[in-house]
């Protein structure tokens, strides 16, 4: 080449930091800038899981993994083809980074530490001499045909000299006034929770479904519950009333309401549903979801037979935390004294109908602040999955939340990431050949 092409990622997080350290490795001849608008790099990687870093998720299975994604499956599923669990995994480890699988699923890396991630990344970026700019912030692209800037006018590049044609440029005016030219461009700046933030990329002929959050945590406040803050129920299953929306696993009682990956989960499949409603609504949980209320009364029938004699607050038959069962049988009005064999009728119906359809109240949102994700982002038909070139603009790309896919929590937002990062890298280094 008789003069290095330049490629601009928008955006130092996960998937703006992968694109640029495998676009800069895959291809020498290319010139890598990493624009940044804050003071700090990697700042979701870094207070991931704990300060952990949940890297990713051991699924190795396409089609099970984009059950894992409420918005976005389809496009992932093209996606997942060029670059999977698998193919994450051993990038890292092939730059001396272990990860290891904990029980649930989630994988970190072997050092349980965030930093380790940050520091490989950096090396990355330093060995292959990718620039790295802070506090630089896009406030507008333009596009160059013959040395002039257009702008979109009816969806096009227009300007008064020049037809759009098949590879522009980039001219993209920074917030310091500053101006800086690029050859290709990949938008990685994460996903923004005002339509209004998007303004800059809809100049460009890109729209976007609203952003709402996703993975919050739900409010129940004044409800006798939250006493029992900190108390996890290992598995239980939330249900939205009125819907088929449903999450099950470990359920955690705060003291403004509930949390953990049961209701996690709800949240983002939820998303735009409890949006709609402000957040109000009402769920039923089920506490023991392996039974319904017909099973349940049939197996109280049985335990009122085996240990009729023991009182029913010292035996709890269903492995609940204690102080959960006391507050099931306080609320159903069962005396601390009643033995199994003594419970009345009416009584035992209440136990049955709280193990397994409480109603609660849902008034509100709580941020998980770890995993905030947002629900929306770029229209996904106006950008290729194969590529993460835009539809509408040559040599335009994107990777990460800024198109409108997310996951629930579990490393899956991460694999995201990491995936179109990769393929927008590759797809980059393709057109050079082609042009060069």
């Amino acid at each position: 080449m008789s003069q290095k092409k330049t490629l601009v990622v928008i955006g130092g997080g996960a998937a703006g930091f992968f694109c640029a350290i495998n676009a800069a490795r895959m291809h020498p001849h290319l010139q890598v800038i990493l624009l940044e608008k804050s003071s700090k790099l990697l700042s979701k990687v870094k207070v991931s899981g704990g300060g952990r870093c949940n890297v990713t998720h051991a699924c190795f299975s396409i089609s099970d993994m984009i059950k894992k994604y409420p918005r976005g499956a389809s496009f992932l599923k093209k996606a997942f083809h060029h670059f999977f669990t698998t193919d994450t995994i051993e990038w890292f480890e092939q730059r001396g980074v272990a990860l290891k699988t904990e029980i649930d699923g989630r994988m970190f890396p072997l050092s349980n530490t965030s930093q380790t991630i940050i520091d490989c990344m950096l090396r990355e970026a330093d060995k292959y001499n990718v620039k790295i700019w802070m506090n630089a912030e896009v406030k507008e692209i333009q596009s160059i045909v013959n040395d002039f800037p257009n702008i979109f006018v009816g969806g096009q590049w227009s300007n008064n000299k020049s037809s759009k044609t098949d590879n522009p440029s980039f001219n993209l005016l920074m917030a310091d006034k500053k101006e800086l030219l690029a050859d290709y461009l990949c938008i990685a700046c994460g996903g923004y929770s005002k339509s209004s933030q998007y303004e800059w990329l809809t100049k460009t002929g890109h729209s976007f479904q609203r952003p709402v959050p996703s993975l919050f945590t739900l409010n129940i406040p004044r409800n006798p519950i939250t006493i029992l803050m900190g108390i996890t129920a290992e598995n239980a299953s939330i249900k939205i009333t009125g819907s088929k929306i449903q999450q099950s696993g470990p359920l955690l009682i705060t003291h403004w309401g509930l949390s953990g990956p049961a209701a996690l989960k709800l949240s983002a499949w939820a998303a735009r549903e409890l949006a709609q409603k402000n957040y109000q609504c009402i769920i039923l949980i089920n506490w023991l979801p392996q039974y319904n209320e017909n099973s349940l009364t049939e197996k109280i029938r049985q335990v009122r037979f085996d240990i009729a004699a023991q009182k029913i607050v010292n035996k709890n038959p269903f492995g609940l935390p204690s102080r959960l069962w006391e507050y099931f049988l306080l609320q159903c009005g069962i005396n601390a004294a009643t033995r199994w064999a003594d419970l009345p009728a009416k009584e035992q119906n209440k136990l049955i109908k709280i193990l397994c359809a409480q109603e609660l109240e849902i008034n509100g949102k709580t941020t998980f602040k770890e995993e905030f994700v947002t629900a929306g982002g770029l229209t996904l038909n106006e950008i290729d999955a194969n590529t993460m070139q835009s539809k509408l603009v040559p040599n335009l790309f994107f990777a990460g939340e800024i198109i409108d896919v997310d996951a629930v929590t579990g490393g899956f937002n991460f694999q995201n990431a990491w995936t179109t990062g990769w393929i927008a890298a590759k797809a980059i280094g393709q057109k050079l050949i082609v042009t060069d």
